[in-house]
């Protein structure tokens, strides 16, 4: 059953009218007009019908002023409105993503640049702290078998998107998240598609792919997450389209903060982040894709 394109036997519904309260909705996945939802207090499964619902994105919990609520087939529907929505990844009920100790990282072995060439500013605080452990973060990618490349559902929304069909491609990306919120490539990838559109909403989906990976993330980590491991490029790639909508939003404190940290976690820098440091700090202006 297709969530927004349900066609009730009404006379065989249950209506329960109206909840009194508030109800507290962990977000899943979205549809045009409805949005799969577990309740926060009981994980319970539960669909929303409700407007300006592409101002939530999985893994926001928000706060439903109900208007009405029904069973049908066994499962239940609220109609309401969106009183309220935040970000909180240690309220999930998440296990968090296990790190696989990958050995010692010593700056002394790294290539930082031709022999003469002078080292980076962004580098030497690295190379002064010294060897430090990495890791590689769990993967999460339901349905994905890895010994058949075509399975992969990433590859398959990307496939659609190419193809023009962005609702189809959407879709997948929302199962995803609907299967396992720790599916942090579909956040990086729903991320990506609003960005051009609107980095007010393209940062929703990252931020909330980055938030639940640093579950696995102690308050004083320290170690490297390198690109070179592949499990780590869904939280990377979380972490660099945060810090590039804080960057086209203005909050370029923060944007470079961002971007440091990937530096610290990745000094490979596959993504660029220095030269997206260098122009946080400078107050460069975003200048988008041609």
């Amino acid at each position: 059953m297709t969530v927004g394109r349900e066609r009730f036997d009404h006379a065989r519904a249950k209506d329960e009218g109206v909840t009194p309260r508030p109800v507290e909705l962990v977000v899943l996945a979205t549809s045009e007009r409805a949005a799969r939802c577990r309740r926060l207090a009981t994980g319970a499964a539960i669909t929303l019908r409700a407007t300006r619902l592409w101002t939530v994105a999985p893994g926001h919990i928000i706060v439903v002023a109900p208007s009405r609520q029904w069973t049908y087939a066994r499962h239940e529907y609220l109609a309401g409105v969106i009183e309220s929505m935040r970000l909180d990844a240690a309220a999930l009920g998440l296990v968090p993503l296990t790190l696989t100790d990958q050995g010692l990282w010593d700056p002394a072995e790294h290539y930082w640049g031709e022999d003469g060439d002078p080292i980076e500013d962004w580098a030497k605080p690295i190379i002064a702290r010294g060897p430090r452990r990495e890791f590689e973060m769990e993967q999460v990618l339901p349905g994905d078998d890895r010994s058949d490349v075509d399975s992969d559902p990433i590859i398959r929304s990307n496939d659609l998107k190419d193809a023009g069909d962005f609702v189809a491609a959407r879709k997948v990306l929302m199962d995803l998240c609907h299967a396992d919120l720790r599916c942090l490539d579909a956040h990086a990838h729903l991320g990506n598609m609003e960005l051009e559109r609107s980095a007010k909403d393209a940062i929703k989906h990252y931020e909330a792919g980055l938030r639940i990976g640093e579950l696995s993330l102690n308050a004083d980590f320290d170690g490297l997450l390198p690109w070179g491991h592949i499990d780590n490029r869904p939280f990377l790639r979380c972490t660099h389209g945060y810090g590039l909508c804080c960057w086209r939003l203005g909050r370029l404190g923060e944007a470079a903060q961002v971007f440091e940290r990937m530096l610290w976690l990745n000094p490979s820098d596959n993504q660029g982040a220095r030269c997206l440091l260098d122009d946080a700090r400078t107050g460069a202006k975003w200048m988008s894709s041609p």
